[in-house]
């Protein structure tokens, strides 16, 4: 009997590690919030990826070398859909992460990430955020000189992050990116809409106002003509 040739199997990258995507509401909400205000502050440029909680392999062949961060940026890579990130088929290097800490988390954060980043991913500038200050330091800055990091120093309470051209702090007690240029914190998209929408109803409100007090200048202008009309037809 003749045997059949049966093809070789597929070696297969997993899109999840498993993982849950966040400890907490609050470590997911800084994830979030992060990404959102990225993808918005760099929507004008096609070649910014933005993304988090994605599968990253750093070795092809090897589905164990892998890593997932929290919030990444890369230049190069154009806005598509991207399942895996596999360094072999994009940019090897990436420009900045985000880590959102917690006590069971920060060990990894400080040693093993923190290597990988360093010497395999070459992670322009690096960031450790703990929302609820449980961690020692519980926010903290690196930028890459060689093949380590070395820690950035805080400028007005924020982190200056030369690689995106932003500084990191928090902003009434939550993460937030920072504009230097224009001196504002940079808000996300639900924020903006709120924003917007309490700016029409004052707009709303003054055109209201300004309505009335005309039509109630206009009453008494009437009343006037008529206390007028009235003295002249007396004459």
């Amino acid at each position: 009997m003749e045997e059949k040739i049966r093809a070789a199997p597929t070696l297969v990258y997993p899109e999840s590690d498993g993982e849950p995507m966040a400890e907490t509401p609050k470590h997911l909400q800084a994830m979030t919030d992060c990404m959102d205000v990225l993808r918005s502050y760099f929507r004008r440029f096609t070649d910014v990826y933005i993304a988090g909680n994605m599968m990253m392999y750093y070795e092809e062949g090897n589905p164990r070398k892998s890593i997932s961060p929290d919030v990444f940026v890369v230049r190069g890579v154009s806005k598509k859909e991207i399942r895996t990130y596999k360094t072999w088929e994009q940019p090897p290097t990436l420009d900045f992460v985000l880590e959102v800490a917690s006590p069971s988390t920060y060990t990894r954060d400080f040693n093993e990430k923190m290597e990988i980043y360093a010497k395999i991913l070459q992670v322009k500038a690096y960031c450790i955020y703990d929302p609820y200050h449980e961690i020692d330091p519980y926010f903290v800055g690196f930028r890459l000189v060689g093949e380590t990091y070395e820690e950035i120093p805080f400028v007005n309470g924020r982190i200056p992050l030369e690689v995106l051209g932003l500084e990191l702090g928090e902003h009434e007690g939550v993460l937030r990116l920072y504009d230097p240029v224009k001196a504002l914190w940079l808000f996300t998209s639900q924020e903006r809409v709120g924003d917007a929408e309490v700016r029409v109803a004052q707009e709303s409100r003054a055109r209201q106002e300004a309505e009335s007090r005309a039509q109630h200048a206009e009453a008494e202008i009437e009343k006037l003509r008529a206390a007028l009309q009235r003295l002249e037809a007396t004459e």
